[in-house]
């Protein structure tokens, strides 16, 4: 097990009608000018953004609110934030929603304490050094972002997706209600779902063996994930599966699952110029590639895809030819995403890539040709392109 530091402040505020709760829990951390930043319409239709600023009135707390949180957040939309912030002296923020509105209070968190373009933290041309603090309602279980130190962001000039790191932009609080999230269509359900599955695998996936704890911990939150979408599936308002996925989902992305070894992630960094070409949901995306980079990739820790389909997909060992077992295990999750309506190919996202986008992909996921990603195997831009092709 890998030396690790696990840090997460988060304090999660769990259940029914919790929204109610946003106003004093702000007071608590003394705010006193709100930024409310939501999505495109969900939050005003639903009635639940009237509670919101009822529960904010209740507390005698100020506010201003930007919408417009799309997937894969635009940079656009944050620097709006960002002046408005400025503009009003806002000294919290509210995000209310899914991991783009989450992710996109982020960026306005950091850019409005930042001397210069907060794109350039994005680039690593610079660090963050504060942030404005924020709070968290959530609508959609998916990206785990609610209780995350990351953020990722969409540049329209190239359409660059690029994320950060930083413990400055960890959520002072997330309100979790399970209800808010049963008017989800079903592809955002199990395009979360699978988010959430990929949080953990990208985590799993790793080449230290001596980690039983959390591995345990993410079989079982991975188990726990795909049953519960099954359930959803034909029953979308069962209380306790939503309840199953949306703690799943801050779970497996809060660290948790990560302790005590390196995560792959190359999946993620494949899914980001994905997202960032053609704009198609996150969760949806990791599907699309996953089975291609296992291929590509299992014959360099056999062991530890072996254990996956054993003890996550119930694959029987076979001791005469373990690669079976590997293969019927990759086979076995992709049949899952099937039985979900994920895709499994990127031609079943609706994007027919030509050769010239393949490189284009494979180049910009390098940073230019400047790294390489990947933990279970070092991949290149030749490999990244190998990938993209064999998913299309």
């Amino acid at each position: 097990m890998n030396n690790f530091q696990y840090y997460t402040p988060t304090k999660v505020v769990f259940g029914k009608d919790t929204e109610k709760q946003a106003g004093e829990l702000i007071k608590e951390q003394k705010g006193s000018k709100v930024l409310v930043h939501y999505g495109t319409g969900s939050v005003k239709k639903s009635g639940l953004l009237d509670r919101v600023y009822a529960a904010l009135d209740g507390a005698g707390i100020s506010y201003v609110s930007l919408g417009g949180a799309v997937p894969n957040p635009r940079l656009s939309l944050v620097y709006e934030g960002i002046e408005l912030c400025k503009k009003e002296g806002v000294d919290f923020i509210l995000a209310v929603g899914g991991g783009s509105a989450i992710d996109s209070a982020k960026a306005i968190a950091l850019g409005t304490k930042y001397q210069g373009d907060v794109w350039d933290l994005y680039l690593k041309k610079a660090s963050a050094r504060d942030a404005i603090p924020l709070g968290v309602i959530l609508t959609i279980a998916a990206t785990g972002s609610e209780m995350s130190d990351s953020t990722v962001i969409t540049n329209e000039e190239g359409w660059l997706k690029r994320g950060l790191h930083s413990d400055l932009i960890r959520p002072h609080f997330a309100i979790m209600n399970p209800e808010l999230t049963y008017t989800l269509p079903e592809y955002q359900t199990m395009s979360g779902c699978t988010d959430i599955l990929m949080h953990t695998m990208e985590r799993y996936f790793s080449h230290e063996m001596d980690t039983d704890l959390v591995d345990g911990m993410a079989e079982s939150l991975l188990k726990s994930v795909m049953r519960a979408a099954k359930v959803l599936l034909k029953d979308p308002k069962n209380y306790n599966a939503r309840a199953e996925v949306l703690w799943a989902g801050s779970l497996s992305h809060n660290g948790l699952t990560g302790c005590g070894r390196a995560g792959d992630w190359a999946c993620h960094q494949l899914e980001h110029e994905l997202g960032g070409m053609f704009d198609v949901a996150h969760g949806a995306g990791l599907a699309a590639v996953w089975g291609s980079w296992a291929r590509y990739v299992y014959k360099d820790d056999m062991a530890r895809f072996a254990k996956f389909a054993v003890n996550v997909m119930g694959a029987a060992y076979d001791y005469a030819d373990p690669e079976k077992t590997v293969l019927e295990g990759i086979e076995a999750m992709e049949n899952f995403f099937r039985t979900i309506h994920m895709p499994v190919s990127i031609r079943e996202l609706g994007v027919e890539l030509t050769d010239e986008q393949i490189k284009e992909l494979a180049y910009k996921c390098t940073y230019m040709d400047q790294r390489t990603i990947g933990g279970i195997r070092k991949l290149g831009k030749v490999d990244i392109a190998r990938i993209y092709e064999m998913a299309r």
